[in-house]
């Protein structure tokens, strides 16, 4: 919430404490019709029913909330909270005490001291009930609008990633390469099209849930690089190691092609060996992805065609809130990219 509505909230408040005062005054008093003079009034009334209020108002939304409403440490809570309160309404009577001497009309009203700061404690927790509520209520908003930028930055993170899951470069240069195939090798040719054919389904139905099983995330990885070795004749431009046992786990679909697919458009030279390098290694607790590939600095063009960094960082962070590290590096013309994912 922006700070100057809540500010409004808060003056809007006080300016409404202050006439209910205004108002119990003019009602005990007859319309202020009594010989008592204003500015006594105007005394009684800050250091009895304002000063300790607003003490306890500002305690409790700054400290009691955040640290003990909000985490749910209710006994605690209560425990502070009254003891705020009574502090509050002590510093009120010693302002009393201050501001009056004993010889005065202020004296010979109250039956005694304690009555005194029972009386003011109520307006304190009632300041501090007030508190609570209205700062429940800004941090309720605030998540809400949160939560809506959230989803509004996934969403655009997803449609992006959905723009990038093929591209069209690629898309263009397999279909050549198959059609050259096709009187080459028929049947290689065929193989190739089954696979870019299950790369295009893979990617309209498989990875519209949050999780999929990481065997149907390698499967597409995999014929992805086959797809992708089509478009040179070097055996050894691109490596894949995979180690450990998938099992049963789990994986955000799309998560790890995005590096593959800057590792390929960013290799500029297919006669290298081992110009791209990837390795995925799953372990019991956690899945550690690595991807390298060799660039030539003077050709290399970040975010073309392609998921840039920020929004693939932006992406595991959505997906992997708290249980990822990514490292990416730039060095001797090689382009490393680390990824580890927690299944905790």
């Amino acid at each position: 919430m922006k700070k100057a509505v809540v500010f409004v909230i808060h003056a809007g408040f006080w300016l409404a404490y202050l006439s209910l005062l205004v108002i119990i005054v003019a009602a005990v008093t007859n319309g202020f019709s009594t010989d008592i003079p204003p500015k006594y009034i105007a005394k009684v009334g800050f250091s009895f029913a304002v000063l300790p209020s607003f003490i306890t108002f500002y305690l409790f939304y700054y400290n009691l909330f955040p640290k003990y409403i909000k985490t749910q440490k209710k006994l605690l809570a209560f425990v502070y909270g009254v003891l705020f309160s009574i502090s509050s309404a002590l510093v009120g009577g010693l302002v009393l005490s201050l501001l009056f001497d004993s010889n005065s009309m202020f004296k010979d009203s109250f039956v005694s001291f304690f009555s005194e700061i029972i009386l003011m404690t109520l307006f304190a927790v009632f300041a501090g009930v007030m508190s609570i509520l209205i700062k429940g209520f800004i941090t309720w908003y605030d998540e809400i609008k949160l939560k809506e930028e959230l989803i509004e930055k996934n969403h655009q993170i997803e449609l992006a990633l959905v723009k990038s899951q093929l591209d069209p470069h690629f898309l263009f240069n397999t279909i050549n390469n198959i059609d050259a195939l096709i009187l080459k090798d028929p049947e290689v040719a065929s193989e190739y099209l089954n696979k870019l054919s299950d790369i295009l389904r893979f990617m309209l139905y498989e990875t519209k849930t949050e999780k999929i099983a990481l065997s149907k995330e390698l499967e597409y990885i995999e014929k992805y690089i086959a797809l992708q070795k089509t478009r040179t004749s070097n055996e050894n431009f691109v490596h894949f190691n995979l180690s450990g046992k998938m099992s049963n786990k789990m994986i955000s679909p799309m998560i790890l092609i995005p590096f593959i697919e800057n590792a390929f458009k960013h290799t500029s030279n297919k006669k290298n060996e081992n110009a791209i390098t990837i390795s995925l290694a799953i372990e019991e607790n956690r899945i550690v992805f690595d991807c390298q590939n060799k660039y030539d600095e003077n050709k290399l063009q970040v975010n073309a065609n392609g998921l840039g960094n920020t929004l693939i960082r932006k992406r595991v962070e959505l997906m992997y809130p708290g249980k990822h590290q990514l490292s990416i590096t730039k060095q001797d013309a090689c382009y490393t990219v680390k990824l580890i994912l927690s299944n905790d």
